[in-house]
């Protein structure tokens, strides 16, 4: 499904993409700042350097202004990079895997790395203090799009657990299922499909004070390293748009600098103005959960060893068709340029 759809995508007219004065120096004149539409797979206190960069004047800084669009799935979110709804792209480098592997010249080239672990969380029904895996056994549970990394890395850590994934509830095989749509597995969970599901924050911590789900376990912290969501673009749209590029990783770079010596009620500050329907105490404990795990990256480098990362998991997962060449869906010219700038 997911190729298909980008398949289509990749048809229409790129012309859009075109931004008017991308080539400026850097200011802070709010009249002639350069809007960049940024599409994230989701809405999630997961991406805390990037609402950090906005709130703390970093994009500002670098003569940017940003807006944001929730697609809710990384096919949606290549949909509308590729026919330039918007500019920059925020999901799993996965995505841009597929589209170079379909044969697309003008596939997304990943240029920052913003998260280097998996940012879901094993939800139950009920509250679990001693669960483990085994625990999953015979069980169903909600792991989202087939294709997408939060559905390949849960069956990679089940897989490398030992856990059999498969329909045979009677043999102790865990039922993964892929039928219910990333954006609203939360709330088919509350209905009652599964035994257990998965979701980032704040949904999860949101799902306790609802009542309809518990967190029992990090899948971050059982997958370990893996780029998890990276900032990509096409290629077209790069290659007339460096300065601009530039400017935006200099200004995300700040902002994970910034998280790395911020405290917890810090960031949550920084972020609060993006989600408004929770409470600062219930953003600090989010910050914690995820600062525990080591979700965010201090830099935006995405090495050729962490792609590989990825790529065992597609592997493993039965999704790649051929392993993409590194250089080609991955530059970091960007990203050591600004290490280089801040010095």
């Amino acid at each position: 499904m997911f190729k298909k759809f980008i398949t289509v995508a990749s048809s229409l007219a790129l012309s859009a993409m075109c931004l008017t004065g991308c080539n400026q120096t850097n200011t802070t004149d709010k009249e002639t700042l350069d809007k960049v539409t940024i599409a994230e797979v989701t809405h999630s206190v997961f991406y805390a350097p990037q609402y950090a960069a906005i709130t703390k004047g970093f994009f500002e800084e670098e003569g940017i202004e940003v807006d944001i669009i929730n697609t809710a799935g990384a096919d949606k979110t290549m949909a509308a990079l590729i026919s330039g709804e918007a500019q920059i792209g925020l999901m799993g480098p996965e995505a841009s895997i597929y589209v170079y592997n379909q044969g697309n010249e003008n596939y997304a080239v990943n240029f920052a790395q913003l998260t280097k672990a998996d940012g879901s969380f094993i939800i139950a029904r009920e509250e679990m203090p001693n669960f483990t895996l085994e625990d999953l056994k015979g069980k169903d549970i909600l792991g989202g799009r087939k294709g997408g990394v939060p559905l390949m890395t849960l069956e990679y850590v089940l897989k490398q657990n030992g856990l059999t994934i498969g329909t045979n509830k009677d043999a102790g095989e865990v039922n993964v299922r892929t039928d219910v749509q990333f954006g609203v597995m939360a709330g088919a969970f509350a209905g009652g499909e599964g035994d257990f599901t998965t979701a980032f924050e704040p949904t999860g911590t949101q799902m306790e004070k609802e009542g309809t789900g518990y967190i029992v376990a990090s899948v971050g912290e059982l997958g370990g390293d893996v780029p998890y969501t990276a900032y990509s673009t096409t290629k077209e749209f790069m290659a007339d748009n460096e300065d601009l590029i530039q400017r935006f990783t200099n200004a995300l770079y700040k902002g994970q600098q910034w998280c790395q010596t911020a405290t917890d009620e810090e960031i949550a500050e920084a972020m609060k103005p993006f989600f408004e329907d929770l409470s600062l105490d219930d953003l600090v404990s989010v910050v914690e959960r995820y600062k525990s795990i080591d979700a965010w990256c201090d830099n935006p480098l995405l090495t050729e060893e962490s792609l590989n990362s990825l790529v065992e998991i597609m592997k493993e997962a039965g999704e790649l068709d051929k392993e993409p060449v590194y250089n080609d869906i991955v530059t970091t010219d960007f990203a050591n340029k600004a290490i280089e700038n801040n010095k």
